[in-house]
C-alpha cells in the first residue's frame, strides 16, 4: 500500500509541476499586460466544483481530470472547456483579453511553453551549480561482450571510439543514445588502435526493454578507477558456490588487479578456460575466492553476480556559466534525439511501436519506475524531461494548444488584411476540433502503452 501512495504523490508532484508552471506562465503574462484572469484551474477542465476566490480571480479544481487552464475575461474561444462563458460584473474594456492587440495575444500564449523550458533548463542548471557536471571520460572501450554487436564489428579492449555516425570525438552517451535510436542499423564507427585509425561499421542489436526495441552496441566504456561492489549473487552460481557476498568490493582475478566493472568483466572473459582466484574485501579483510566461470551459449563467461561500480570522481564542480553550458546542451540533446526518432518514424525507418511514444499509463509507468529505484530526488530529472516536451508539443499548431491558438491568431491577421474577422463560432469549433485531435492521439498513445504488455 506504501508503494501505491508513493506512485501517487510522485504522480501528482510531476505532472502537477510540469502542467501548472505552464498555465501559470499564461497567468503571468496577462497579470503583466494587466488583463483580467478570471479562473485559474490548477486541477481539471470544465465545470468548477470547488475553489475560492482571490481578487478577480476564481482559484479552482475542475471536473474533467484532463490538466489545467487559465480563463481570462473576453477569451471565449475555450469557454466550453473552461466552465462556462464569462458572466457577472462588468469589466473595463482595458482589462479584456479579447480586445488586447495581437502580439499581447500572442505573448500571453506563448508564456506556457516558454515557462516549462525555463523549468527544463532551471533543473539541470541548478543540480550542476549544486553537485557539478558529470564527469566525461575518453570514449575508451573496457569491455566488449563476446559475439555481440562491438565484436562483430572488430571492436576491442582498449579501442578509443574517435567518430562515430559522422561525428568527431563524440562522449559515450551520444554513442549510446544513437546506437538506441537505430537498432538493426548499419552505423560508421572509427577507432583508434595502436596509434592506427580504422573505420569499421556496427549494427547495434535490437533488444527489448519495456515493449520497445532499442539498439545495443553490447561493450561498456572505460570509466576509470571504481570500486567494483557486488550487490547481489545468484542462487546455485559458481560466485555463491566460492562463498562470494552482497557488499563484498572485488580487488583482483588471478592476482590482476580490478580497476572497473568493465575492466573485471574482461579479465574474467580473458580466464575462462581456467580456474579463477577472485580476491575480495569483506569489512576489511582480504579473501581469495576460488570459482570457474560458466560459458554461457553466447561464449560469455559469468560467475553469476551483479555489479555495482562506484566512481572515484563522477562530478566536476562548475560555475554559472559552465552550469548553463550544460543545461542547455542536456536540453539540446533530447529534442534533437526526438526529432531523430520522429524523422525515422516518418520516413518509414521506425515501427511505431518502437518510437517511445508513451500515454497517460507510460507516463506513470514512467515515474513509477524513477521513484521506486531514485527515490524523490530522482523525479527531478524526469520532471525536466516531461515540462521540456510539454512545452514544445504545446508549440505545435494543433488547435486548442498555445501553437494553435498562434495560428489563429496568425490567420485572423492575415484576414485583417483583407477587410474580414473570425468569428467565434468558427472559433469555438477550431477549438472542439483540437480537443477531439487530443483525444484521439490520447487514445493511440494509451493503445501503444497497452500493446506493450502483450
Amino acid at each position: 500500500m506504501s508503494d501505491i501512495l508513493l506512485v501517487i504523490l510522485a504522480v501528482i508532484f510531476v505532472l502537477g509541476v510540469a502542467i501548472n508552471i505552464h498555465e501559470f506562465g499564461h497567468f503571468l503574462v496577462a497579470k503583466l499586460f494587466g488583463m483580467r484572469v478570471e479562473a485559474y484551474s490548477f486541477f481539471g477542465l470544465g465545470p468548477r466544483i470547488w475553489g475560492f476566490k482571490v481578487g478577480h480571480t476564481d482559484y479552482r479544481i475542475s471536473a474533467i481530470p484532463l490538466g489545467a487552464y487559465v480563463k481570462l475575461y473576453g477569451d471565449e474561444a475555450t469557454a466550453p472547456l473552461e466552465g462556462g462563458d464569462s458572466s457577472g460584473e462588468k469589466v473595463p474594456e482595458s482589462e479584456l483579453y479579447e480586445l488586447r492587440p495581437r502580439w499581447q495575444k500572442f505573448l500571453v500564449m506563448l508564456g506556457g511553453p516558454f515557462m516549462n523550458i525555463v523549468l527544463a533548463l532551471s533543473i539541470p542548471f541548478a543540480g550542476a551549480l549544486a553537485y557539478g557536471v558529470p564527469s566525461i571520460a575518453e570514449p575508451i572501450i573496457s569491455y566488449v561482450a563476446p559475439n555481440g554487436a562491438a565484436e562483430r564489428a572488430g571492436l576491442q579492449a582498449g579501442d578509443k571510439i574517435v567518430a562515430f555516425e559522422g561525428e568527431s570525438n563524440p562522449t559515450w552517451r551520444k554513442i549510446e543514445t544513437g546506437a538506441a535510436i537505430s537498432p538493426d542499423k548499419p552505423l560508421p564507427i572509427t577507432v583508434e588502435r595502436n596509434g592506427e585509425k580504422l573505420p569499421l561499421t556496427i549494427t547495434p542489436a535490437r533488444v527489448d526493454k519495456k515493449g520497445q526495441g532499442i539498439g545495443d552496441v553490447e561493450m561498456k566504456p572505460e570509466v576509470g578507477i571504481e570500486q567494483v561492489m557486488v550487490s547481489t549473487v545468484d542462487d546455485g552460481s559458481p560466485a555463491q558456490a566460492a562463498g562470494m557476498q552482497a557488499r563484498d568490493r572485488i580487488v583482483s582475478v588471478n592476482g590482476e588487479n580490478v580497476k572497473n566493472s568493465g575492466n573485471f568483466m574482461t579479465l574474467v572473459q580473458k580466464n575462462k578456460d581456467v580456474p579463477l582466484t577472485v580476491g575480495v574485501e569483506r569489512n576489511g579483510e582480504r579473501l581469495q575466492l576460488h570459482m570457474t566461470a560458466i560459458v554461457q551459449e553466447t561464449g560469455q563467461a559469468r560467475i553469476g553476480i551483479a555489479l555495482r561500480g562506484i566512481a572515484s570522481k563522477i562530478r566536476e564542480p562548475a560555475g554559472i556559466v559552465d552550469a548553463a553550458n550544460f543545461a542547455v546542451s542536456s536540453n539540446y540533446e533530447i529534442i534533437a534525439l526526438t526529432g531523430r526518432v520522429f524523422g525515422q518514424l516518418f520516413s518509414g525507418q521506425r515501427a511505431v511501436k518502437d518510437a517511445g511514444l508513451s500515454g497517460p499509463v507510460g507516463i506513470v509507468g514512467i515515474i513509477a519506475s524513477v521513484v521506486k529505484d531514485e527515490g524523490f530526488v530522482g523525479l527531478f530529472s524526469i520532471l525536466a524531461v516531461i515540462s521540456l516536451n510539454l512545452g514544445v508539443f504545446n508549440l505545435l499548431p494543433i488547435p486548442l494548444l498555445d501553437g494553435g491558438q498562434i495560428l489563429v491568431l496568425a490567420i485572423e491577421k492575415v484576414m485583417s488584411w483583407f477587410g474580414k474577422t473570425l468569428s467565434m463560432a468558427w472559433k469555438e469549433r477550431i477549438q472542439l476540433t483540437g480537443l477531439a485531435v487530443i483525444l484521439l492521439l490520447m487514445v493511440f498513445t494509451l493503445f501503444l502503452d497497452v500493446s506493450k504488455f502483450f
